[in-house]
């Protein structure tokens, strides 16, 4: 099992939880085939809205990758990959700046959000569950 934390702004996070898809790196295929049905999935929205939202740094969704395959979706012009997940719909947005001095992805790291630039990390189980405790997803844990 794996842990990964997704890099999207709190809008796009919203339609993923609500068709209950996660999509990542502009619908990148790489990104979602890496990816196993048991895996803990985390967003992290640095924004609102892209490009211009307002400042979140926020964990905005969390859940586990269903069973199934990644597929590419058509949206007229836009096919981006998917994975189906299964959310935690009691979660809660936490934010990040309690956590920076406890997370391994952060700890010690003056320059942590250069990382997550890539829009997708794998995370250590430590700071799956960190965050899923904070967001009061502890079902997840289980």
């Amino acid at each position: 099992m794996r842990y990964w934390l997704g890099v999207v702004q709190r809008e796009h996070v919203l339609r993923g939880v609500a068709l209950g898809i996660a999509q990542i790196n502009h619908g990148s295929k790489s990104g979602v085939l890496r990816m196993e049905p048991g895996d803990g999935f985390v967003y992290y929205s640095p924004r609102t809205t892209f490009p211009d939202g307002d400042p979140l740094r926020q964990f905005t969704a969390i859940g586990r990758i269903a069973p199934g395959e990644a597929w590419q979706a058509d949206e007229g012009g836009f096919q981006p990959w998917r994975r189906k997940v299964d959310y935690d719909g009691a979660a809660v947005a936490a934010p990040i700046a309690p956590l920076l001095d406890l997370l391994d992805l952060t700890r010690g790291n003056g320059n942590w959000g250069y990382q997550l630039r890539r829009g997708q990390l794998e995370v250590t189980p430590h700071d799956f569950a960190l965050i899923a405790h904070e967001m009061q997803a502890d079902s997840l844990l289980a």
